[in-house]
C-alpha cells in the first residue's frame, strides 16, 4: 500500500511541475550544435513567379538529400521585406567541418535523384536565379557554439 501511495504522489509531482512549468515565463533557449560545426547562411533568389515551386521543392526533395549526403538543416526563413520577399529564401545549413561541407556538396552534386528531381522541377524553367553563401563560424561568445 505504501508503494502505491508513494507512486501516486510522484504522479502528481510530475503533474504538478508541467503544470508549473506552463505558467512561469521561460526565455527560449538556443540549442547547441556539437563543437567546432561549420555553417553556411545561404539567399537563394528565385526567378520571376519560381518562389513557391522552390519552396516546394526543398520541401518535397531537397532537404531530405542534403540530409542524406550530411547536410544538417538547421532552419529556412521566408524573407519579409519588399522586393527581396517576392523571390527569396534564406538559410542555414551545418556540417562537422568546412571540408566535409565541400564533401557533401560534391556529392549531393553527383546524385542522381537529385538531377532527377531537377529535371522534373524544372521542366518549365529554372527554379534558383542565383545563390549567396557566407561561410560562417560561432564566436567564443556564442549561445550556438
Amino acid at each position: 500500500m505504501k508503494k502505491m501511495w508513494t507512486l501516486a504522489v510522484m504522479a502528481v509531482a510530475f503533474a504538478a511541475g508541467f503544470g508549473a512549468h506552463a505558467q512561469l515565463p521561460f526565455e527560449p533557449v538556443v540549442q547547441a550544435q556539437p563543437a567546432g560545426r561549420f555553417y553556411e547562411l545561404r539567399t537563394f533568389t528565385a526567378n520571376d513567379g519560381k518562389l513557391e515551386a522552390l519552396h516546394d521543392r526543398f520541401r518535397q526533395h531537397t532537404m531530405q538529400l542534403w540530409a542524406k549526403h550530411g547536410m544538417t538543416n538547421v532552419a529556412y526563413f521566408k524573407v519579409l521585406d519588399s522586393p527581396a520577399a517576392a523571390n527569396q529564401i534564406v538559410f542555414l545549413l551545418s556540417y562537422p567541418s568546412r571540408e566535409a561541407s565541400k564533401a557533401s556538396w560534391a556529392a549531393f552534386g553527383q546524385d542522381a535523384e537529385w538531377k532527377k528531381v531537377v529535371a522534373e522541377t524544372e521542366a518549365n524553367g529554372k527554379l534558383i536565379m542565383k545563390g549567396e553563401t557566407v561561410a560562417l563560424e560561432p564566436t567564443d561568445y556564442s549561445p550556438m557554439k
